[in-house]
């Protein structure tokens, strides 16, 4: 195994995670996405023009996989063991650093109907993709050449709210956003998202920056279901933020930094993400990690294929590839966050290899099905609804 705790003492790790990612609130990265409403809205496409286009396509023996840093292992083993097994060549390229920069270097190429010049891309659930799949900037999958999918995906990664019957995309990897606590300095089992509001933790309560993270969780504190939620419930959280914030309760709304800010204690308990901890506690750092009682976030980074790509089959069958049980099992051994196969719990366990069998035992990798219970995704916005959330939880951030 590729030591991850020798791996972060050797190199600078660029996370995948390092990113305002999920819906690209930060200024530039809204500037870049308010292009995505140039576009027109597309018509779903029909089951019979999905087969046409199918029909016509054939396999190229090349593809070219546009992907984020840090997420495949170095050696690009899972990639070799393709083209040995399919004779299919492949380039990889980590050019992906954040979706809204992404979509927005993209947008215009796709609007003009020129390829990206990638088979397959990966992006998050959230603003940017929803926007991809709304103007017709993806393929519709041929489920019919995803027999490994079909197999060995867990069920809670097929049917997602933002893609119904996985039309245009299928699970890369995914996360949960829970909360970190240092053991050191909170002796009680944190279990609640109250308690990110205490005064008693005043100046020593870490949030996202990321306005869907906040929100999201505010709207647990409220007790609204985040994809149930309406511009009063979203009113109501951003009042629980600002007073939260206002009281002097948070110490500073935080990047992926706030991973290094809990194992030091200069904040005691924040909202985290499962991987960051998982390393620190593989490392031996007093943290844990907890998803709330009210609820917690789960994110899903996605393949898709863009419209006008060279080699839609060899990209199919690539996607496919990934989910082979011990291909997964691979990955999740570099990349530490939640894979959709569950099948690569058990390939784990049976190794003889320390770090494999912390990985198959962990909850951050493997939820229970309680945790999968309370977590949920992040509200799909209309254009007009955006602006509403925007205004409401970016100034509590900026403010």
């Amino acid at each position: 195994m590729n030591n991850p705790l020798l791996r972060g003492l050797t190199q600078s790790r660029y996370s995948r995670r390092d990113a305002m990612r999920v819906a690209g609130f930060s200024a530039a990265g809204l500037a870049l996405a308010a292009c995505g409403v140039q576009g027109q809205k597309a018509a779903p496409p029909k089951a019979s023009e999905v087969a046409d286009f199918w029909s016509t396509q054939k396999k190229n023996g090349q593809v070219v996989f546009a992907n984020w840093p840090e997420y495949m292992p170095e050696d690009q083993g899972p990639l070799k063991k393709f083209q040995q097994a399919t004779g299919i060549s492949y380039e990889y390229k980590e050019v992906i650093q954040e979706n809204a920069d992404f979509f927005g270097k993209s947008e215009p190429q796709l609007r003009a109907g020129q390829p990206l010049g990638y088979d397959i891309i990966v992006m998050t659930n959230g603003l940017q993709l929803a926007k991809m799949i709304t103007l017709g900037y993806l393929v519709a999958l041929d489920h019919k050449q995803l027999p490994n999918f079909a197999a060995n995906a867990g069920a809670k990664y097929k049917n997602p709210s933002f893609d119904p019957n996985n039309q245009f995309t299928i699970p890369w990897q995914a996360g949960v956003t829970g909360i970190a606590y240092n053991t050191k300095y909170v002796k009680e089992d944190i279990t609640s998202i109250q308690s990110l509001f205490d005064k008693k933790y005043e100046g020593k309560v870490g949030m996202m920056a990321d306005a869907q993270e906040i929100a999201n969780f505010a709207m647990f504190a409220v007790g609204v279901d985040p994809d149930k939620s309406t511009q009063a419930d979203w009113e109501k959280a951003g009042a629980k933020l600002a007073e939260q914030r206002d009281s002097g309760v948070v110490r500073k709304y935080y990047d992926q930094s706030y991973i290094d800010a809990v194992a030091k204690g200069d904040i005691w308990l924040s909202q985290a993400w499962s991987g960051d901890v998982f390393q620190r506690q593989l490392a031996g750092e007093p943290v844990k990690f907890v998803v709330p009682v009210e609820g917690g976030t789960i994110w899903v980074d996605n393949m898709a294929i863009p419209k006008g790509a060279a080699n839609p089959v060899d990209a199919l069958m690539l996607m496919d590839f990934m989910y082979k049980p011990e291909i997964a099992a691979e990955l999740t051994e570099y990349i530490q966050y939640v894979t959709p196969v569950p099948g690569v719990q058990a390939i784990l366990a049976a190794k003889d290899d320390n770090d494999a069998k912390a990985l198959a035992e962990s909850p951050l990798i493997f939820p229970t099905d309680a945790d999968y219970a309370k977590l949920r995704s992040y509200k799909t916005l209309t254009a007009a609804e955006e602006t509403v959330f925007n205004g409401i939880f970016q100034s509590i951030t900026q403010g």
